[in-house]
């Protein structure tokens, strides 16, 4: 019914393998929730909190594991308390939307340190970057030295949050 993979692959991946035609039940979708909001539960704490035992829990979390519903685990890092205090979006425009450049643009931009997020888009600009830095002085630094130094950008355009209104990393799963 599951399709046995390595839980590290990635959706791009040759070696990944998507679950075969088994439906998530209501326990996976409350595993899903429940790990979404904190990924350092034991797997007891786990088994409690969707009353199932720990022996059939630990053998759903890898099933899901190994399926692919999980991308990794990680701690979130207060972007303050280490001095992260400038998120700018910016709306990256190229000169010619050839594959070859495209692609060494985002590698490039995957490299950087600074970018949380760069998406490729539809509509007026072709690559919208998140990236977080500690100042202005910083913001400038990084466009100065890196991104306006990579040939092929047509236009750059920042805009500066001023206040995070909504930020989460749990994903919708209502329709499941």
């Amino acid at each position: 019914m599951w399709a046995r993979t390595n839980s590290r692959a990635h959706p791009t991946d040759n070696n990944y393998i998507m679950p075969m035609s088994h439906k998530l039940d209501k326990t996976d979708r409350k595993i899903l929730e429940i790990l979404q909001r904190d990924g350092s539960l034991s797997n007891l704490e786990l088994a409690d909190k969707i009353a199932l035992s720990p022996s059939p829990c630990s053998r759903r979390v890898r099933m899901l594991e190994d399926a692919g519903y999980f991308k990794g685990t990680v701690t979130l890092v207060n972007p303050e308390a280490i001095g992260v205090n400038v998120h700018v979006f910016i709306q990256v425009s190229l000169g010619h939307q050839v594959k070859s450049l495209m692609e060494t643009f985002e590698n490039t931009v995957a490299s950087w340190p600074e970018v949380m997020e760069c998406y490729l888009m539809a509509g007026d600009f072709d690559y919208l970057i998140r990236a977080a830095l500690p100042d202005l002085a910083a913001y400038q630094q990084f466009l100065d030295e890196k991104l306006t130094q990579f040939e092929g950008i047509a236009s750059i355009k920042s805009s500066f949050s001023l206040k995070q209104v909504q930020y989460k990393t749990e994903m919708p799963l209502e329709h499941l």
